[in-house]
């Protein structure tokens, strides 16, 4: 299998996705989704993207760019997305997006999305090659 290939292939197997229920006790006083719950929630499928990837220790290094687009009202799944956009050679970018799903329709809406940058490192704690 050619090299390119293989990557392409790693990309498409490592693609996250997770649903969260939105519950009040994850809510603000306006009743919806705390932006640091959220973060947490995309830091999460960030790590376990990356992770799928290269099958190696990873740390979040930055969140590039975060646009809240929509509040997340409680009472409404937040389906997360995780997918590699971005391949170095010690680090990967991993774009997370947030989308609003209703309930009881199939109204879906994106409300949050990021770029993290996780690198990969070995048992010293030092980067390492991502391949």
């Amino acid at each position: 299998m050619s090299q390119e290939k293989n990557i392409q292939e790693l990309m498409k197997n490592s693609e996250t996705k997770m649903i969260k229920c939105v519950f009040p006790d994850t809510t603000n006083h306006y009743n919806t989704l705390f932006g640091g719950t959220a973060l947490n929630w995309m830091d999460e499928v960030a790590f376990i993207t990356a992770t799928r990837f290269c099958r190696k220790k990873m740390v979040t290094v930055s969140l590039d760019k975060t646009d809240f687009q929509k509040p997340i009202p409680a009472g409404t799944f937040a389906d997360i997305h995780g997918s590699v956009i971005h391949i170095g050679n010690k680090s990967l970018k991993i774009q997370v997006q947030i989308f609003i799903e209703q309930m009881y329709t199939n109204q879906r809406d994106l409300a949050v999305s990021g770029i993290f940058s996780m690198v990969a490192i070995n048992d010293a704690g030092k980067p390492t090659s991502i391949l």
